[in-house]
């Protein structure tokens, strides 16, 4: 068969809907933004985390919630300054990209039978970026315009990239229709993106792989750069600025905010330098790039995945030398087999006959591939998945049994971990806002706990999406792979 026909009959093949198909979509794309918002105002620095009012829903009224959580009017929902401010921020990523030195990778076969190119530097990229922050820090403290711009901006800048999600989903919509078969530019429609339903397509993304020339900046692959780019860097840039903030109130950093920042600066750091992997992973050769992963990318990613330094920011949790020890060896366990597992993979699909994976078993499908059935992966067929929740366990466990209101004093307390700078003047008298947790504590594990409970289900989720493509792909191989490994995630579990 010609890869013409082989591509035209992939492309006509039915694929189904996924995440419940339009009605899914729809939640997705308009709830989940609605979301991001709930973290932001109902775990703050006004009143609480949870904010009291919500402690208490048969009293709770409009009023009381709007005081409860700041609310300054949609106003305050976006500004001039964060838009100039986000738009600067991924100009300098697209400038780094171009100019700072670079390894050219191909990717893996297209249906057409070409392999794009892609341009990766991303770890200089952010170690730059790492290097003028710290050298701004150094000179200015937490001072530094770039900390608490982020900090007093949050909101502004978390609706910023919010929008540019929409924009960017629905300009790769639309430019998708002018893909032409045997193009040149190697361009072609995902597989499970064009079931004709407009609102499912935008959010599934009907184009594999959309690239843009940009003046200067040269061609840019918009899906693998916006993966590994702006969200993934601006993770960590929002976790130093939470960290500057608590230093800035309390005049100490705690080991709490510490742990979680390096533990999720190591995991971006780590995901930057290993770059060319990420064109092996399910979201660049099968996912086209829709709303999904632009909103996942650029706003869920960064402003979720942070609450925990967020939440640390506002109430210094204070660790114990065994409560430290005991996480950060939990840490250790899941970073190991994660990137064990990688590396074992990466290391068997580059080059087979390495020493370090040559003894492996595995076994060989009509397609030519070679899945491994020994090593890490004969343990469980997502054996990584596992290290990756694991490691995410270092994010929440910092915040310990989370949850605190915010009181205010005329007295300022000594630090212990519980209390924030001066507020301004009540009854004559200097105000000191006191976090304490009160009957808030517990609740707010529903925030800074939430990242553990979300990624297992993603993870299952992810799981279960491999499974049906590699169903597809193998036939009868898979179900005969199965056999052999029979564990998904979690050895003898599941």
């Amino acid at each position: 068969m010609s890869k013409s026909k082989s591509q035209d009959a992939a492309l006509s093949e039915k694929h189904g809907y996924e995440f419940f198909g339009p009605i899914g979509a729809a939640g997705i794309s308009f709830g989940l933004p609605l979301v991001c918002y709930l973290f932001a105002f109902l775990c703050n620095d006004v009143s609480g985390c949870p904010a009291p009012s919500v402690l208490h829903p048969t009293s709770l009224t409009l009023e009381r919630l709007k005081q409860d959580v700041g609310w300054q009017g949609f106003s305050h929902l976006i500004n001039a300054k964060a838009v100039v401010a986000t738009i600067g921020y991924y100009a300098f990523s697209l400038v780094l990209n171009a100019v700072l030195p670079a390894q050219e990778v191909e990717g893996v076969e297209l249906r057409s039978g070409g392999r794009l190119k892609y341009r990766m530097n991303a770890f200089a990229s952010a170690c730059f970026t790492l290097a003028i922050a710290a050298a701004g820090t150094l000179a200015q403290g937490a001072d530094f315009p770039l900390w608490t711009f982020i900090w007093d901006n949050f909101i502004p800048l978390m609706t910023t990239n919010i929008l540019i999600s929409y924009a960017l989903a629905t300009y790769v919509y639309v430019s998708s229709f002018s893909v032409k078969h045997g193009n040149p530019e190697y361009r072609e429609l995902a597989a499970g993106g064009h079931s004709g339903n407009l609102l499912y397509d935008w959010f599934i993304g009907r184009e594999l792989n959309p690239r843009v020339k940009i003046p200067f900046c040269g061609e840019v692959d918009i899906k693998s750069w916006m993966e590994l780019r702006p969200g993934m860097l601006g993770w960590i840039l929002l976790d130093l600025a939470f960290m500057a903030h608590q230093y800035k109130n309390y005049g100490a950093v705690t080991a709490s905010i510490i742990i979680v920042t390096v533990a999720q600066a190591i995991y971006v750091l780590d995901a930057l330098y290993m770059e060319p992997a990420i064109l092996t992973t399910i979201d660049i050769i099968a996912d086209g790039f829709g709303f999904m992963l632009a909103f996942g990318d650029l706003a869920w990613l960064p402003f979720t995945y942070s609450i925990p330094a967020r939440y640390l920011a506002i109430y210094p949790v204070q660790l114990s030398y065994l409560e430290i020890a005991g996480i950060l060896a939990v840490y250790g366990l899941g970073y190991y087999i994660f990137r064990s597992a990688n590396n074992e993979k990466n290391r068997f699909r580059t080059n087979p006959n390495d020493p370090k994976v040559a003894h492996l078993k595995y076994m060989e499908t009509k397609s030519g591939s070679k899945l491994l059935i020994s090593g890490w992966w004969g343990t469980a067929r997502h054996i990584n998945y596992l290290g990756d929740w694991i490691m995410s366990w270092a994010y929440c466990l910092p915040t310990g049994i989370a949850g605190y209101i915010v009181q205010h004093s005329s007295t300022k307390p000594d630090f212990d971990g519980q209390s924030p700078a001066d507020g301004g003047i009540l009854g004559g008298q200097p105000v000191v806002t006191e976090v304490v947790p009160g009957e808030a504590r517990g609740w707010g594990m529903i925030f800074t706990y939430f990242f553990m409970v979300y990624f297992a289900v993603l993870l299952i989720h992810r799981e279960r999406r491999d499974e049906e493509k590699c169903k597809r792909k193998y036939g009868k191989d898979w179900e005969r792979y199965c056999e052999k490994v029979p564990y998904r995630i979690l050895p003898g579990v599941y």
